[in-house]
């Protein structure tokens, strides 16, 4: 529901910013373009903390940018100036320093590379410092005078180590983010490089004031480049530049003609096709005869939404060639947004592949309050969750490394410790790939099958 409902509400503001900034036609150009990007779609349907963070950020953003815009009074400047602070705030508690920290670096920038220095007296720094850490500070302190571990964990270890090194396992190469955004911006990629490349052009009337569009630009290009550097990527980090770029692509779209967008949007009828063309070949995925039998169905799912991209594309390329840009770039948008959620709706047709639902609803008739639980050499999040309780780890650690140096009781450093343990317990449950359940059946563990999944076993003490 908080990523629904935050991207939602992004899609809503970035609406009413384009239109404060740029007019009503890049109010609602930029929504289409925000709500029917194929990145924004999907992570607006994950249990994550990124589009949280993204609406806090992009609402900053766009704020300052309301703040900072051309003919804009003093109180238009301080209320804009405080929303702004009290989002980055939000979204510091969303996920931590970079709410604070990216948007203060872009600032910097800006105002070195226009030679803007003035800005800085528009900020109402003390004040607004002071409604941050009014919204921001007293959750940190509180979890920190209840767990002293807490700063060096949160500051240090997923702040400055997972950005400088490859502790978390999430390293990818420098241009990892590029064919992320190239398929997350679609259905504008074409019109997104066009957008940029007019962006940085002296605006009418400003060249002596605020640059909005410049300042898009380089929060862009920044963030870009600041997580491609990182040492740790997962596709959600890139999120906070789609409101930026749903801004340029919304107001250069409200000034482009038919013909323009005809040749912008064309090669998007390609890929829909390829999309169908290749949908029946997602079956190869599969490593088991049940995984096969679902990426069939996931198949069928791809077919309609490649379908529904291609008809809505077709017909978007008619009106453009007629010069109706504006229903085409609806027509499209529309379009783009259902083949999404059609695509998404069929994913649940690979569940049992993806997640330990129905695993989970197998061994939920063997459960007791007090059964230890394990799982061996590795760790779903799905399984906890349906379960409703948490398992004991063995020989895994990841991402839990910090809390079990806390609680290393709560943790079996190997598999023989397991096994030591395992037969020691009067009602134990525990769940394995099912490589090691035949391994430790082969040493004569005791154990009995209650549960099976595509690449799982759960057991329980005879």
């Amino acid at each position: 529901l908080w990523s629904a409902l935050t991207g939602f509400l992004g899609i809503l503001f970035t609406a009413f910013a384009a239109t404060r900034l740029f007019g009503r036609e890049a109010g609602l150009l930029s929504a289409a373009v925000l709500g029917s990007s194929l990145l924004y779609t999907l992570i607006a349907h994950m249990n994550s903390l990124d589009m949280g963070m993204t609406f806090f950020m992009g609402g900053a953003l766009m704020s300052f940018l309301l703040a900072q815009q051309d003919g804009a009074s003093k109180p238009t400047n301080r209320l804009w100036m405080h929303v702004a602070w009290a989002a980055l705030a939000f979204s510091v508690l969303s996920k931590g320093l970079m709410g604070i920290v990216l948007p203060g670096a872009v600032i910097v920038l800006y105002t070195l590379i226009e030679r803007d220095f003035g800005l800085w007296k528009r900020l109402h720094l003390f004040s607004g410092i002071l409604l941050f850490m009014a919204i921001a500070a007293p959750w940190f302190i509180a979890v920190s005078i209840a767990n002293p571990e807490f700063f060096h964990f949160f500051f240090i270890h997923e702040h400055f180590e997972r950005f400088l090194t490859k502790t978390h396992g999430r390293y990818e190469p420098w241009w990892w983010f590029i064919p992320i955004l190239v398929a997350g911006i679609l259905p504008w990629l074409f019109t997104l490089v066009d957008s940029l490349a007019s962006s940085w052009k002296a605006e009418p009337g400003a060249e002596q004031g605020f640059k909005p569009k410049r300042f898009l630009l380089i929060w862009t290009v920044f963030i870009f480049i600041f997580f491609s550097l990182s040492g740790s990527k997962l596709a959600s980090y890139i999120l906070p530049i789609f409101p930026a770029l749903a801004l340029l692509i919304g107001d250069h779209l409200s000034r482009i003609d038919g013909r323009r967008f005809f040749w912008q949007i064309l090669p998007v009828a390609f890929l829909a096709t390829a999309g169908l063309l290749l949908a029946p070949s997602t079956v190869r995925f599969a490593d088991t005869e049940l995984a096969r039998g679902q990426y069939a169905q996931f198949a069928n799912w791809l077919l309609a939404a490649s379908a529904i991209w291609l008809v809505g594309t077709i017909a978007s390329l008619l009106l453009s060639y007629r010069d109706k840009v504006r229903g085409a770039i609806i027509v499209l948008s529309c379009s783009s947004l259902i083949a999404a959620q059609v695509l998404l709706t069929g994913h649940d047709s690979l569940s049992a592949t993806r997640s330990d639902y129905a695993i989970a609803e197998q061994i939920k008739p063997h459960l007791r309050p007090d059964a230890p639980f394990y799982s061996l050499e590795g760790y779903d999040q799905t399984l906890t969750f349906y379960l409703k309780r948490t398992v004991t780890l063995v020989a895994y650690q990841d991402e839990m490394a910090f809390g079990i140096a806390q609680e290393p009781h709560k943790w079996l450093p190997d598999i023989e410790s397991f096994k030591r343990t395992w037969v020691k317990q009067p009602y134990a449950l525990a769940i394995m790939s099912h490589g090691t359940y035949q391994q430790l059946t082969q040493q004569g563990l005791p154990m009995r099958v209650i549960a099976r999944s595509v690449d799982k076993t759960a057991v329980r003490t005879p």
